[in-house]
């Protein structure tokens, strides 16, 4: 074997990747955060749930991306774990289409396909048909890459040491454990199965060998759903228990049909002498026909994974961590799907982030109002939690920001990091006032009974500028807007009054100067809040216009 074969087998492989890569990115790029609203309405049920799943992994070419997506989805609330389980099931039949393309031989034209790809990237200004472009020249170059890998291979089949190590697949097990931990090597089914149709094509692996080699292949592409579930709620870790149930029942059920049957000789006949499009229909063969036996019953596959996986009794919010939010890992690549799983976490996270404030606010007006001291601690124990999610939702916004998207998203994704720095200056202001209430508890000062109702009144009107701005969905931020212009109006207005009022009680001796002095500071940050729920009102404005 020469080494230009050697070296075209890996650069062949690398080729099919990163078609697969650059596919999901324009497809992503493309999509963006309204891959939300799509699942939302096309997985109302089981069979369109399949439809969806099925299409979506037959545009990206692989069944890894749309279950890891899945599990993303599952993870940050935007899917539930029985429409998982029918995309799951569509995914599976979805990755069969790459082995019929490569089947049907359309090599010949992939650098045409590629060519009109570049074309839309290259000479396009539109965005929309820019992604598009993305797409077409992905699906070109890996064709390409499958063209050089099955060249790369054919001197193999003159290599006795190799096709001796190809006789050991007729044996189910080693066949499908092969199939497995090859798959779960390269983290891609659709390459996998497309190497598989290249040994075919050279004739050195027969449809007997074949097939368990091919059943073990769908069992390792579970890895890659495995590896994005670590770390996450367990609903998103039932999900990927869900994708590893489908691909082991489908395996036992079809080798025991090869084993039983002759199912082999049949699929042989369909499309004599002709291996790869043999391997081809054994692989949609076994997605289909798994996927109609577990469909009546795909409900219960949901309850066996609760089963197994149980829910754990634990305080999530007794440690700090983000809830919604899950690490990118750059080493898997851009997968489709995650700039919509990760809006909808960061969306999430602010409200979560937004009610730490709320209670701060509320808790610290309280604590002037009472005169006391003791509720300073847990106040700055949730400031200090407050200062963390700030802290990490920042740190996870400048890595979304650096993957492809749309003009659109990336405004959204720039209003969300303005927002959550605002929230961190009110939860400042509320940390604030709480120190008030411990330096007139310390020094043994207390309010006059006129200013402790002015503070209650500028308590009630907070925590309606603060609710305001909740950012809860279905909100319409535009009415969002005014009312938080009228309320920050309405705080300025009462600053001033309370101040008039101040100064008039410290001439009247109604009131010492130092508990004068921290009622003047407190009017500070009263006013501050009010600037803060405007500014966060106005970066909600911007999103709702995306």
């Amino acid at each position: 074997m020469e080494w230009s074969s050697i070296l075209a087998l890996p650069g062949g492989l690398a080729l099919f990747l990163y078609g697969m890569q650059m596919m999901s990115g324009g497809l992503e790029a493309a999509a963006g955060n309204r891959m939300k609203s799509i699942l939302e309405k096309l997985t109302s049920n089981r069979i369109k749930g399949v439809l969806v799943g099925a299409a979506i992994t037959a545009v990206i070419q692989s069944s890894s991306a749309t279950t890891v997506m899945v599990v993303g989805f599952v993870n940050s609330g935007l899917m539930s774990l029985t429409q998982a389980i029918w995309i799951i099931m569509g995914a599976n039949i979805g990755t069969t289409i790459t082995g019929q393309l490569i089947a049907l031989d359309i090599s010949a034209i992939a650098p045409f396909i590629a060519f009109a790809g570049v074309v839309l990237v290259v000479f396009t200004k539109n965005e929309r048909l820019h992604h598009i472009g993305d797409i077409i020249a992905g699906l070109g170059v890996l064709f390409i890459g499958m063209e050089m890998m099955g060249n790369a291979m054919e001197p193999l089949q003159y290599c006795a040491g190799f096709r001796r190590i190809i006789t050991q697949f007729d044996n189910p097990f080693f066949g499908i454990l092969a199939g497995a931990i090859f798959t779960a090597m390269i983290q891609s089914s659709s390459a996998s199965v497309g190497i598989l149709q290249a040994l075919a094509g050279s004739g050195m692996i027969g449809l007997s060998g074949a097939v368990y080699v091919l059943f073990g292949q769908n069992i390792g592409t579970c890895i890659t759903a495995v590896l994005a579930s670590i770390g996450t709620k367990v609903n998103a870790r039932r999900t990927t228990l869900i994708h590893l149930m489908f691909n082991i029942f489908g395996t036992i059920v079809f080798t025991l049909i090869c084993l039983c049957t002759g199912f082999i000789p049949w699929v042989e006949q369909l499309v004599p002498d002709n291996p790869v499009a043999q391997i081809a229909n054994v692989h949609t063969i076994f997605n289909v026909v798994t996927t109609l036996l577990l469909l009546p019953v795909g409900a219960y596959l949901g309850k066996i994974a609760v089963k197994i996986l149980p829910e754990k009794e634990e305080d999530l919010e007794a440690k700090r961590q983000l809830l919604y939010l899950t690490p990118i890992d750059y080493r898997r690549g851009h997968l489709v799907g995650q700039l919509s799983v990760s809006i909808s976490g960061l969306l999430k996270e602010i409200r979560r982030m937004h009610s730490l404030v709320r209670e701060n606010v509320e808790a610290a007006f309280e604590a002037v109002l009472r005169g006391e001291e003791e509720g300073y601690s847990a106040i700055q124990d949730k400031e200090e939690y407050i200062d963390y999610l700030n802290a990490e939702i920042s740190s996870y916004i400048g890595k979304v920001m650096v993957m492809e998207m749309s003009e659109q998203d990336s405004k959204l994704i720039s209003a969300c990091f303005s927002v959550i720095g605002n929230l961190e200056r009110i939860g400042d202001h509320a940390m604030n006032i709480a120190g008030y209430a411990a330096d007139l508890q310390r020094r043994g000062l207390e309010l006059s009974p006129f200013a402790k109702i002015e503070v209650l009144k500028m308590k009630e009107i907070s925590l309606q500028a603060v609710d305001n701005i909740s950012g809860k969905e279905g909100m319409l931020f535009y009415r969002v807007l005014e009312q938080a212009a009228k309320y920050e109006q309405k705080i300025d207005d009462m600053n001033e009054e309370f101040r008039e009022n101040q100064v008039q009680r410290m001439k009247e001796g109604l009131c010492k100067p130092q508990a004068g002095i921290l009622f003047s500071e407190m009017l500070t940050d009263f006013e501050r809040i009010g600037d803060h729920t405007l500014n966060i009102a106005n970066q909600y404005r911007r999103m709702e216009k995306q």
